[in-house]
Protein backbone atom coordinates (compact mmCIF):
# COMPACT_ATOMS: atom_id res chain seq x y z
CA UNK A 1 0.00 0.00 0.00
CA UNK A 2 2.87 2.28 1.00
CA UNK A 3 4.13 2.92 -2.59
CA UNK A 4 0.78 3.16 -4.16
CA UNK A 5 0.20 6.01 -1.64
CA UNK A 6 3.76 7.37 -2.81
CA UNK A 7 2.28 7.87 -6.24
CA UNK A 8 -1.15 9.13 -5.18
CA UNK A 9 0.70 12.25 -3.19
CA UNK A 10 2.89 12.66 -6.30
CA UNK A 11 -0.40 12.80 -8.52
CA UNK A 12 -1.76 15.06 -6.03
CA UNK A 13 1.32 17.39 -5.68
CA UNK A 14 1.76 17.69 -9.64
CA UNK A 15 -1.62 18.73 -10.38
CA UNK A 16 -1.80 21.60 -7.34
CA UNK A 17 1.95 22.48 -8.06
CA UNK A 18 1.91 22.17 -12.03
CA UNK A 19 -2.09 22.44 -12.73
CA UNK A 20 -1.86 19.15 -14.18
CA UNK A 21 -5.40 17.26 -14.04
CA UNK A 22 -6.16 14.50 -11.68
CA UNK A 23 -7.03 11.56 -13.76
CA UNK A 24 -10.34 9.56 -12.42
CA UNK A 25 -8.36 6.50 -11.65
CA UNK A 26 -6.78 7.98 -9.27
CA UNK A 27 -9.90 9.70 -7.49
CA UNK A 28 -11.58 6.39 -7.73
CA UNK A 29 -8.24 5.03 -5.56
CA UNK A 30 -8.77 7.56 -2.64
CA UNK A 31 -10.57 5.15 -0.20
CA UNK A 32 -11.37 6.25 3.64
CA UNK A 33 -8.32 3.65 4.56
CA UNK A 34 -5.75 5.52 1.43
CA UNK A 35 -6.88 8.65 2.90
CA UNK A 36 -5.43 7.97 6.36
CA UNK A 37 -2.08 6.93 5.09
CA UNK A 38 -1.71 9.46 2.27
CA UNK A 39 -2.36 11.88 5.70
CA UNK A 40 0.15 10.29 7.31
CA UNK A 41 2.93 10.10 4.47
CA UNK A 42 2.39 13.84 3.59
CA UNK A 43 2.20 15.51 7.29
CA UNK A 44 5.72 13.49 7.74
CA UNK A 45 6.65 15.14 4.61
CA UNK A 46 5.35 18.63 6.02
CA UNK A 47 3.51 18.73 2.61
CA UNK A 48 -0.39 17.98 4.33
CA UNK A 49 -1.00 21.27 3.37
CA UNK A 50 -0.88 21.59 -0.29
CA UNK A 51 -2.02 17.79 -0.47
CA UNK A 52 -5.24 19.01 1.26
CA UNK A 53 -5.51 21.87 -1.47
CA UNK A 54 -4.94 19.34 -3.89
CA UNK A 55 -7.80 16.97 -2.20
CA UNK A 56 -10.14 19.89 -1.74
CA UNK A 57 -9.77 21.07 -5.31
CA UNK A 58 -10.71 18.03 -6.59
CA UNK A 59 -13.96 17.35 -4.48
CA UNK A 60 -12.28 14.54 -2.54
CA UNK A 61 -12.42 15.81 1.13
CA UNK A 62 -15.64 14.76 3.13
CA UNK A 63 -16.43 15.36 6.72
CA UNK A 64 -14.53 12.53 8.16
CA UNK A 65 -11.96 12.92 10.97
CA UNK A 66 -8.88 12.35 8.28
CA UNK A 67 -10.42 15.29 5.89
CA UNK A 68 -11.02 17.49 8.82
CA UNK A 69 -7.52 17.04 9.82
CA UNK A 70 -5.84 18.05 6.26
CA UNK A 71 -8.49 20.74 6.14
CA UNK A 72 -7.02 22.36 9.73
CA UNK A 73 -2.88 21.32 9.04
CA UNK A 74 -3.65 23.84 5.28
CA UNK A 75 -5.18 26.17 7.89
CA UNK A 76 -1.99 26.29 10.20
CA UNK A 77 0.20 26.82 7.05
CA UNK A 78 -1.93 29.65 5.98
CA UNK A 79 -1.53 30.90 9.48
CA UNK A 80 1.87 30.37 9.67
CA UNK A 81 2.86 32.04 6.08
CA UNK A 82 0.91 35.19 7.12
CA UNK A 83 2.90 35.31 10.64
CA UNK A 84 6.16 34.83 9.32
CA UNK A 85 5.38 37.31 6.09
CA UNK A 86 4.20 39.77 8.71
CA UNK A 87 7.23 39.74 10.72
CA UNK A 88 9.92 39.31 7.62
CA UNK A 89 8.52 42.60 6.55
CA UNK A 90 8.72 43.79 9.85
CA UNK A 91 12.24 42.93 10.30
CA UNK A 92 13.63 44.21 6.74
CA UNK A 93 12.02 47.68 7.61
CA UNK A 94 13.94 48.11 10.53
CA UNK A 95 17.01 47.01 9.10
CA UNK A 96 16.59 48.84 5.89
CA UNK A 97 15.72 52.11 8.42
CA UNK A 98 19.01 51.37 10.01
CA UNK A 99 20.91 51.02 6.64
CA UNK A 100 22.27 47.55 7.73
CA UNK A 101 22.46 45.28 4.23
CA UNK A 102 20.56 42.06 4.61
CA UNK A 103 19.43 39.32 1.84
CA UNK A 104 16.36 37.32 2.49
CA UNK A 105 17.18 33.54 1.75
CA UNK A 106 15.34 30.15 1.28
CA UNK A 107 11.72 30.14 1.51
CA UNK A 108 11.03 34.27 2.14
CA UNK A 109 12.31 34.07 -1.51
CA UNK A 110 10.75 31.35 -3.69
CA UNK A 111 7.46 31.19 -1.87
CA UNK A 112 6.26 34.17 -4.49
CA UNK A 113 6.47 31.81 -7.33
CA UNK A 114 4.59 28.89 -6.41
CA UNK A 115 0.80 29.18 -7.07
CA UNK A 116 0.17 30.30 -3.51
CA UNK A 117 2.71 31.65 -1.74
CA UNK A 118 1.73 29.88 1.62
CA UNK A 119 1.78 26.46 -0.30
CA UNK A 120 5.89 27.01 0.68
CA UNK A 121 6.40 26.05 4.13
CA UNK A 122 9.65 27.30 6.16
CA UNK A 123 9.76 26.46 10.00
CA UNK A 124 11.90 30.30 9.79
CA UNK A 125 12.84 33.05 8.51
CA UNK A 126 16.24 32.86 7.34
CA UNK A 127 18.59 35.89 6.50
CA UNK A 128 22.20 36.44 5.78
CA UNK A 129 24.17 39.71 7.43
CA UNK A 130 27.50 40.86 7.71
CA UNK A 131 29.29 39.71 10.78
CA UNK A 132 30.66 42.66 12.16
CA UNK A 133 27.01 44.03 12.07
CA UNK A 134 25.54 41.24 14.39
CA UNK A 135 25.73 42.95 17.62
CA UNK A 136 23.93 45.80 16.13
CA UNK A 137 21.11 43.72 14.47
CA UNK A 138 21.00 41.64 18.08
CA UNK A 139 19.58 45.55 19.42
CA UNK A 140 17.78 46.26 16.94
CA UNK A 141 15.75 42.50 17.39
CA UNK A 142 15.47 42.80 20.80
CA UNK A 143 15.35 46.44 21.52
CA UNK A 144 12.87 47.66 18.44
CA UNK A 145 11.14 44.92 17.60
CA UNK A 146 10.91 42.52 20.74
CA UNK A 147 12.36 39.70 19.74
CA UNK A 148 13.78 37.23 21.96
CA UNK A 149 17.64 36.37 21.46
CA UNK A 150 18.49 32.55 22.22
CA UNK A 151 21.51 31.18 20.93
CA UNK A 152 24.54 31.79 18.83
CA UNK A 153 26.79 28.47 17.11
CA UNK A 154 29.41 29.06 14.61
CA UNK A 155 28.12 31.64 12.18
CA UNK A 156 24.37 31.37 13.24
CA UNK A 157 22.36 33.20 15.51
CA UNK A 158 18.85 32.46 16.81
CA UNK A 159 15.96 34.61 17.79
CA UNK A 160 12.35 34.90 18.47
CA UNK A 161 9.73 36.95 17.05
CA UNK A 162 6.65 37.84 20.03
CA UNK A 163 4.93 35.60 17.96
CA UNK A 164 7.11 32.53 18.05
CA UNK A 165 8.29 32.70 14.79
CA UNK A 166 12.31 31.59 14.30
CA UNK A 167 14.86 33.52 12.84
CA UNK A 168 17.93 32.13 11.56
CA UNK A 169 20.55 34.82 11.51
CA UNK A 170 23.67 33.32 9.12
CA UNK A 171 26.75 35.72 9.19
CA UNK A 172 28.15 33.54 6.70
CA UNK A 173 27.15 30.70 4.52
CA UNK A 174 29.13 27.92 4.84
CA UNK A 175 29.33 24.28 3.06
CA UNK A 176 32.27 22.62 4.57
CA UNK A 177 33.51 21.82 1.26
CA UNK A 178 36.34 23.74 0.10
CA UNK A 179 35.43 24.53 -3.63
CA UNK A 180 31.24 25.82 -2.47
CA UNK A 181 32.47 28.24 0.51
CA UNK A 182 34.75 29.80 -2.52
CA UNK A 183 31.92 30.49 -3.89
CA UNK A 184 29.79 31.16 -0.92
CA UNK A 185 32.51 33.72 0.49
CA UNK A 186 31.67 36.13 -2.37
CA UNK A 187 27.96 35.90 -2.01
CA UNK A 188 27.52 39.54 -1.58
CA UNK A 189 28.61 40.00 -4.79
CA UNK A 190 26.05 38.84 -6.45
CA UNK A 191 23.35 40.85 -4.75
CA UNK A 192 21.50 43.63 -6.07
CA UNK A 193 18.94 46.17 -4.24
CA UNK A 194 15.09 44.65 -3.84
CA UNK A 195 12.69 47.05 -5.89
CA UNK A 196 12.20 50.06 -3.81
CA UNK A 197 14.39 49.18 -0.94
CA UNK A 198 17.95 50.08 -0.74
CA UNK A 199 19.37 47.60 1.60
CA UNK A 200 17.47 44.52 1.25
CA UNK A 201 19.22 42.46 -0.85
CA UNK A 202 18.58 39.95 -3.70
CA UNK A 203 20.80 37.53 -4.68
CA UNK A 204 21.33 36.45 -8.37
CA UNK A 205 19.39 33.77 -9.98
CA UNK A 206 22.64 31.48 -10.47
CA UNK A 207 23.93 32.54 -6.25
CA UNK A 208 19.92 31.69 -5.71
CA UNK A 209 20.07 28.39 -7.77
CA UNK A 210 23.81 27.56 -6.34
CA UNK A 211 22.75 27.88 -2.55
CA UNK A 212 20.09 25.75 -2.89
CA UNK A 213 21.65 23.44 -4.52
CA UNK A 214 24.35 23.56 -1.61
CA UNK A 215 22.15 23.40 0.91
CA UNK A 216 20.19 20.28 -0.38
CA UNK A 217 23.58 18.69 -0.41
CA UNK A 218 24.67 19.63 3.18
CA UNK A 219 21.12 17.79 3.93
CA UNK A 220 21.70 14.67 2.08
CA UNK A 221 24.62 14.41 3.41
CA UNK A 222 22.79 14.96 7.07
CA UNK A 223 20.39 11.80 5.70
CA UNK A 224 17.65 13.25 4.14
CA UNK A 225 16.75 16.57 2.35
CA UNK A 226 12.89 16.00 2.07
CA UNK A 227 10.37 16.46 -0.99
CA UNK A 228 10.22 20.08 -0.62
CA UNK A 229 13.37 21.24 -1.85
CA UNK A 230 13.12 19.42 -5.23
CA UNK A 231 9.62 20.98 -5.47
CA UNK A 232 11.60 24.33 -5.16
CA UNK A 233 14.15 22.84 -7.81
CA UNK A 234 11.25 22.58 -10.25
CA UNK A 235 9.45 25.89 -9.46
CA UNK A 236 13.07 27.38 -10.10
CA UNK A 237 13.12 25.63 -13.57
CA UNK A 238 9.64 26.52 -14.80
CA UNK A 239 8.43 29.33 -13.61
CA UNK A 240 11.58 31.73 -13.44
CA UNK A 241 13.58 33.34 -16.53
CA UNK A 242 17.02 32.36 -16.10
CA UNK A 243 20.70 31.71 -17.86
CA UNK A 244 21.14 28.01 -17.66
CA UNK A 245 24.87 28.80 -18.71
CA UNK A 246 25.64 30.77 -16.27
CA UNK A 247 23.81 28.22 -13.55
CA UNK A 248 25.57 25.39 -14.78
CA UNK A 249 28.98 27.57 -14.75
CA UNK A 250 28.63 28.41 -11.43
CA UNK A 251 28.25 24.55 -10.40
CA UNK A 252 30.50 23.22 -12.08
CA UNK A 253 33.25 25.66 -10.46
CA UNK A 254 31.86 24.61 -6.86
CA UNK A 255 32.20 21.04 -7.35
CA UNK A 256 28.40 20.64 -7.53
CA UNK A 257 26.93 20.17 -11.60
CA UNK A 258 27.04 16.49 -10.83
CA UNK A 259 24.82 16.69 -7.72
CA UNK A 260 22.13 19.48 -9.36
CA UNK A 261 21.64 17.71 -12.64
CA UNK A 262 20.49 14.40 -10.48
CA UNK A 263 18.63 16.67 -8.16
CA UNK A 264 16.81 18.20 -11.12
CA UNK A 265 15.74 14.86 -12.86
CA UNK A 266 14.27 13.08 -9.81
CA UNK A 267 12.88 16.89 -9.68
CA UNK A 268 10.93 16.09 -13.31
CA UNK A 269 10.48 12.44 -12.56
CA UNK A 270 8.33 13.74 -9.33
CA UNK A 271 6.60 16.98 -11.34
CA UNK A 272 6.84 16.00 -14.96
CA UNK A 273 6.47 12.69 -14.73
CA UNK A 274 9.69 11.97 -17.11
CA UNK A 275 11.02 8.09 -16.58
CA UNK A 276 12.84 7.00 -14.20
CA UNK A 277 17.04 6.35 -14.35
CA UNK A 278 18.49 3.61 -12.28
CA UNK A 279 20.21 6.60 -10.01
CA UNK A 280 16.89 8.83 -9.91
CA UNK A 281 15.16 5.57 -8.49
CA UNK A 282 17.94 5.36 -5.70
CA UNK A 283 17.48 8.80 -4.90
CA UNK A 284 13.59 8.21 -4.42
CA UNK A 285 14.20 5.65 -1.68
CA UNK A 286 16.92 7.38 0.22
CA UNK A 287 15.15 10.62 -0.06
CA UNK A 288 11.76 8.98 0.50
CA UNK A 289 12.95 6.81 3.39
CA UNK A 290 14.78 10.06 5.05
CA UNK A 291 11.68 11.73 5.46
CA UNK A 292 12.28 15.85 6.27
CA UNK A 293 15.17 15.74 7.85
CA UNK A 294 16.77 12.60 6.92
CA UNK A 295 17.44 9.44 9.36
CA UNK A 296 20.58 8.49 11.51
CA UNK A 297 20.84 4.97 9.27
CA UNK A 298 21.11 7.63 6.01
CA UNK A 299 23.16 9.62 7.50
CA UNK A 300 26.07 7.69 9.01
CA UNK A 301 26.00 5.50 6.04
CA UNK A 302 27.17 8.62 4.24
CA UNK A 303 29.36 9.76 6.64
CA UNK A 304 30.92 5.92 7.00
CA UNK A 305 31.61 6.64 2.62
CA UNK A 306 32.88 9.98 2.86
CA UNK A 307 35.41 9.32 6.12
CA UNK A 308 36.14 5.76 5.15
CA UNK A 309 34.52 3.21 7.16
CA UNK A 310 32.92 2.57 10.49
CA UNK A 311 35.86 3.10 12.85
CA UNK A 312 37.23 6.30 10.60
CA UNK A 313 33.58 7.73 11.29
CA UNK A 314 34.09 7.29 14.76
CA UNK A 315 37.38 9.03 15.03
CA UNK A 316 35.88 11.70 13.28
CA UNK A 317 32.53 11.98 15.70
CA UNK A 318 34.90 12.15 18.59
CA UNK A 319 37.51 14.32 17.20
CA UNK A 320 35.75 16.64 14.84
CA UNK A 321 38.01 17.51 12.06
CA UNK A 322 39.36 21.26 11.31
CA UNK A 323 37.74 22.49 8.62
CA UNK A 324 34.55 21.80 10.43
CA UNK A 325 35.76 22.37 13.95
CA UNK A 326 36.98 25.99 12.87
CA UNK A 327 33.09 26.75 11.03
CA UNK A 328 32.04 25.64 15.04
CA UNK A 329 34.74 27.78 17.00
CA UNK A 330 35.63 30.70 14.02
CA UNK A 331 39.24 31.22 17.09
CA UNK A 332 40.09 28.12 15.82
CA UNK A 333 40.79 29.04 11.99
CA UNK A 334 43.61 31.77 12.70
CA UNK A 335 45.26 29.66 15.97
CA UNK A 336 45.35 25.86 14.88
CA UNK A 337 47.16 25.09 18.25
CA UNK A 338 43.94 25.90 19.97
CA UNK A 339 42.32 22.62 18.28
CA UNK A 340 42.80 20.51 21.56
CA UNK A 341 40.81 22.89 23.93
CA UNK A 342 38.20 23.49 21.99
CA UNK A 343 38.07 19.28 20.97
CA UNK A 344 37.16 19.61 24.81
CA UNK A 345 35.31 22.34 24.78
CA UNK A 346 33.06 20.55 22.02
CA UNK A 347 32.08 17.69 24.42
CA UNK A 348 31.26 19.68 27.18
CA UNK A 349 28.76 21.59 25.32
CA UNK A 350 27.38 17.88 23.47
CA UNK A 351 27.36 16.55 27.69
CA UNK A 352 25.57 20.04 28.60
CA UNK A 353 22.78 19.94 25.60
CA UNK A 354 21.79 16.48 26.36
CA UNK A 355 23.22 15.15 22.92
CA UNK A 356 25.05 12.03 24.26
CA UNK A 357 21.73 10.10 23.06
CA UNK A 358 22.33 11.21 19.87
CA UNK A 359 25.66 10.37 19.70
CA UNK A 360 25.64 6.98 20.59
CA UNK A 361 22.58 6.09 18.49
CA UNK A 362 24.91 6.76 15.75
CA UNK A 363 27.34 4.99 17.42
CA UNK A 364 25.30 1.75 17.24
CA UNK A 365 24.19 2.50 13.94
CA UNK A 366 27.83 2.47 12.71
CA UNK A 367 28.15 -0.72 14.21
CA UNK A 368 25.28 -2.47 13.24
CA UNK A 369 25.32 -0.95 9.29
CA UNK A 370 25.84 -3.85 6.80
CA UNK A 371 28.45 -3.39 3.40
CA UNK A 372 25.39 -3.69 1.63
CA UNK A 373 23.85 -0.56 2.21
CA UNK A 374 27.42 1.14 2.40
CA UNK A 375 28.58 0.20 -0.88
CA UNK A 376 24.84 1.53 -2.14
CA UNK A 377 25.52 4.56 -0.66
CA UNK A 378 28.64 4.85 -2.46
CA UNK A 379 27.53 4.09 -5.27
CA UNK A 380 24.76 7.10 -4.92
CA UNK A 381 27.77 9.38 -4.14
CA UNK A 382 30.12 8.82 -6.49
CA UNK A 383 27.83 9.59 -9.34
CA UNK A 384 26.46 12.54 -7.43
CA UNK A 385 30.11 13.44 -6.49
CA UNK A 386 29.57 13.91 -3.25
CA UNK A 387 32.19 10.83 -2.53
CA UNK A 388 35.60 13.11 -1.20
CA UNK A 389 36.21 12.94 2.09
CA UNK A 390 34.16 16.14 4.01
CA UNK A 391 37.57 16.63 6.09
CA UNK A 392 40.01 17.27 2.85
Amino acid sequence: MQNQVQTIMFDLLRSELCGTNLDEETKNLITPEILLVLYKLSKAHDLAHLVAQALDTNGLLDDSKVANQFRATRNLAIYRYEQINYDLQAICEALEDAQIEHIPLKGSVIRKYYPEPWMRTSCDIDLLVHEEQVKQIKRIFQDKLGCEYKSSWAYEHSFYTPAGVHIELHSSLRAERAKEDAILNDVWKYTQPLDGKKYTKNLADEMYYFYHCSHMAKHFESGGCGIRPFMDIWILNHKLSFDKERRYELLKAGDLLSFAVAMEKLAEVWFSGEEHTELSKNLEQFILFGGVYGTVENRVAVQQTQKGGKFKYILSRIFLPYNQLKIVYPAVEKRKWLMPFYQIRRWFYLFHKGKVKKSLREVSVNQKSDGQQTKKIQSILRELGLNKKTDE
